[in-house]
């Protein structure tokens, strides 16, 4: 018979396996209470969430939450990383955690948009610009070629105003050596 405690923790879970954008899974054997007090600390400044639930309680929610993948990257003792808007910031935060602190902590898997990755996968994922960083990218490209084709139309009339303005300008110099000749002469 499930506990309340339990009940409530699978409802928990599954209200955050529905909401978040990803969900990266590590191991944490080897991590002392320290350790992953710090994880988990790192992760709050990042504005993710990171839990440890059985496996059983994550398949439980996994099936509620009809995220089916999610049991796929839920071996042995996981700690899993909710993030909630940009996917590339989770991997980000925990590869770098990883490897700064030399943590025996690993990345073992992440389902990200209904899609299972391993560890390789994820760990490609850090090398990916950010999302705003994509985004103005992409926007970039798009303006592009309508910023060469502005120019490319404007081009003929700054040709003509540059020929229509050459020779009024030249008689405008004209006229002005005209008038200092004569106010010369006036003297």
């Amino acid at each position: 018979m499930p506990t309340q405690k339990k009940i409530d923790t699978v409802a928990e879970l599954k209200e955050k396996l529905e909401r978040c954008t990803v969900a990266v899974a590590t191991n944490y054997t080897g991590l002392n209470a320290n350790a992953m007090t710090d994880v988990r600390r790192k992760m709050r400044e990042n504005d993710l969430e990171y839990l440890v639930i059985k496996n059983n309680l994550t398949y439980l929610a996994a099936d509620a939450a009809d995220r089916p993948e999610v049991k796929g990257i839920v071996q042995g003792p996981t700690a899993l990383a909710f993030g909630y808007d940009d996917p590339v910031r989770v991997a980000r935060v925990l590869e770098e955690y990883i490897r700064v602190n030399r943590s025996p902590l690993s990345i073992t898997g992440a389902v990200l948009e209904r899609r299972a990755l391993d560890a390789r996968q994820v760990l490609a994922l850090t090398t990916l610009p950010s999302k705003d960083v994509l985004l103005a990218t992409v926007m970039a490209r798009m303006q592009s070629p309508a910023a060469t084709l502005m120019a490319q139309l404007q081009a003929p009339m700054v040709r003509l105003a540059g020929t229509l303005n050459g020779p009024l300008a030249s008689l405008a110099i004209l006229l002005q050596r005209r008038v200092e000749q004569l106010e010369a002469q006036a003297e």
